[in-house]
């Protein structure tokens, strides 16, 4: 029987975006409560995927992004508000950097075309 999962993944479907940890085995694997990443969820932090069963279900990526936020939190003693904003703070360069590589591909693509 094949379960169906409703993926809120932004990212193309791999290995490291695919739902596969149940919300205790996340907890485990990142040393920390349930409660602990369902409150993530409710503020934010983290939007697991849901299984048809409505049950959370972790990725590589989301176990990842938890992992620095409890390394920010218990190593850098950075509050949750704070967490936030280097999150977002992160994914705006990430974005801005693939803009900018793209503006360089374009630039090559035209420089080449000139010069014929």
């Amino acid at each position: 029987m094949e379960r169906k999962v409703k993926s809120k993944s932004k990212a193309g479907k791999n290995a490291v975006n695919e739902p596969r940890y149940v919300i205790s085995i996340a907890a485990k694997m990142l040393g920390t409560q349930a409660y602990t990443l369902r409150y993530y969820e409710r503020i934010g932090i983290i939007e697991p995927s849901r299984s048809e069963g409505n049950i959370r279900l972790y990725s590589e990526s989301d176990i990842t992004r938890l992992r620095r936020v409890k390394e920010l939190i218990d190593n850098l003693g950075i509050n949750l508000a704070g967490v936030e904003v280097i999150l977002y703070m992160a994914e705006r360069m990430e974005r801005m950097q693939q803009e900018v590589e793209e503006l360089e591909r374009e630039l090559v693509k035209t420089n080449r075309y000139t010069r014929e």
